[in-house]
């Protein structure tokens, strides 16, 4: 992914100008290569509108083709996967499909291929459980524009940038899933709405969650840890999508996201934002971060931030800004926030806290919370 910041300064608009520099600048430098609508110049595939009829399964020995079973089935069927180490890549195009592993199935990269499994415009209604997808340059499972989408008990490792990567899909649910060793982020939705994130653990990625200009989404009863930053809620600038509003991120377990920065360093903001961040806040809006266990992570527990400050700081014009990027109406609520902003912080004159704050946006507020330490303080209390 790639950012920028924030606005208006209060009583520590240095530290919070240090923070929004060091995390936020690259999106504007940097663009938004991934996060771009991939079919923006195409029309949007059609929907049948119609349930599709279910097809006899089909079933997938070792050593057979994934690929040529999808090519051989008709919308609506059920393809079995037998146990095994598949060296393919797989691209979906018809609605209805279900890939189903049965026991240990591993679809990994034969060579140099980009993406695991490549899910695109017009093939709704499309589920994949219970298979690891491992080493591919790119993307884990890659779908654009599906509605109606099931990821369940998909593992993801090592796959370049993202582990799981919906953009502009609708109705979908990730659950029970894992990603780990992704250089950006590891569990990914972007431009999209009514996403439910649940059950689901992300671990040694750049970013371990990220919620980028989507509406409507839900992060619950994940768990976060030894990622740079563990959950990361953002609206950035220069995508088809203008706001992000409606995240609600309640019942995860955010706990020593302290891990180095392995993201290439000539990359967007993800090769900036600095170790030991727990959730992070930027730009959207009515985002409630509720009943979270937030622990060790090193520099901030929770955050919240506009996206307008790094245009100042870094002399980028106002007119290049072309969201609202105040994070307004957001609610921290009954959050439990132990041992975070241990410090040192790695950015001169912020300080390591459990909760921070830069002052901008309409009826942020906080109640609830066990903490030590925020910025400022006191912060505005829910009414």
């Amino acid at each position: 992914m790639k950012t920028l910041a924030n606005p208006k300064t209060l009583k520590h608009s240095i530290a919070i100008k240090m923070l929004c520099l060091a995390t936020l600048t690259s999106v504007l430098f940097f663009g938004c290569r991934k996060e771009s609508d991939p079919m923006a110049d195409k029309p949007d595939a059609p929907s049948s509108g119609m349930s599709v009829k279910a097809k006899p399964d089909i079933t997938v020995q070792q050593g057979g083709s994934i690929q040529s079973a999808v090519d051989a089935a008709e919308p609506g069927s059920l393809i079995k996967i037998m146990p095994g180490v598949y060296n393919e890549s797989i691209m979906v195009t018809k609605e209805g499909i279900t890939i189903k592993g049965t026991g240990n199935v591993i679809i990994n990269n034969p060579g140099e291929l980009e993406d695991g499994i490549n899910v695109r415009p017009g093939a709704n209604n499309f589920t994949l459980e219970n298979v690891t997808i491992q080493n591919f340059k790119e993307n884990g499972v890659f779908l654009v524009r599906v509605d109606n989408f099931v990821l369940r008990n998909v593992t993801t490792t090592n796959n370049g940038e993202y582990g799981l990567f919906p953009v502009v899909c609708t109705n979908g649910k990730i659950e029970h899933c894992t990603a780990s060793g992704h250089s950006d982020t590891g569990i990914y939705v972007g431009q999209s709405t009514d996403i439910e994130i649940s059950h689901s653990t992300a671990f040694a990625n750049v970013l371990g969650i990220e919620v980028e200009n989507c509406s409507r989404v839900k992060v619950s009863q994940n768990h976060t840890y030894d990622n740079v930053t563990g959950i990361l809620a953002v609206l950035l600038p220069q995508l088809s999508r203008k706001e992000s509003s409606d995240i609600w991120i309640s019942k995860n377990i955010v706990s020593d996201n302290n891990h180095i920065n392995f993201a290439p360093q000539d990359g967007g903001f993800e090769s900036v934002v600095p170790s030991g961040v727990g959730i992070l806040i930027v730009g959207t809006d009515r985002t409630t971060v509720e009943q979270n266990q937030v622990n060790g992570n090193k520099f901030i527990g929770i955050g919240v931030f506009s996206a307008l400050t790094i245009g100042q700081l870094a002399n980028i014009p106002p007119e290049a800004f072309d969201i609202e990027p105040n994070a307004d109406f957001a609610k921290i609520l009954n959050n439990n926030l132990v041992k975070n902003g241990a410090g040192p912080s790695p950015l001169p004159f912020l300080p390591a806290v459990d909760l921070i704050w830069d002052g901008s946006g309409t009826a942020n507020c906080w109640s609830g919370n066990n903490f030590t330490s925020s910025v400022p303080s006191p912060l505005p209390s829910c009414n």
